[in-house]
């Protein structure tokens, strides 16, 4: 047996870069919350902003690019009607059935709460 120095590590082993390594725990957001669901949407306001899921494709809206927030029911009763206005005056909605139509008055009311807390000036 010869000595021989020890071999570097391989390539590919060792801790991860660190732009890859485990960051600590992000602290959870707190406040009230509102969600309306359907089968293939929802809306969620939290204390990170809006968020709008259709089909599948979500979009988030942080409050500090969300110059308002509008709703109202559809036409025919049987929907909430949620409009994100961004600072840049861009429209974006979604739209979300009440199963049952009582549901929609549920939402209205905690909607309406939950907007008046993170955006007490509309």
């Amino acid at each position: 047996m010869t000595d021989q120095p020890p071999a570097s590590t391989p390539p590919g082993f060792g801790p991860p870069p660190p732009q890859y390594a485990p960051q600590p725990p992000q602290p959870a957001v707190s406040g009230p919350e509102f969600l309306a669901v359907d089968k293939h949407n929802s809306v969620v306001v939290d204390a990170s902003g809006v968020a709008f899921e259709m089909y599948d494709i979500t979009v988030d809206f942080p409050w500090a690019e969300i110059r308002s927030v509008h709703y109202k029911a559809s036409p025919n009763g049987k929907a909430l009607m949620v409009a994100v206005v961004h600072l840049d005056g861009r429209v974006y909605e979604c739209v979300v059935t009440a199963k049952p139509r009582e549901l929609l008055r549920g939402w209205f009311a905690q909607l309406a709460w939950v907007l008046g807390y993170y955006r007490p000036m509309g």
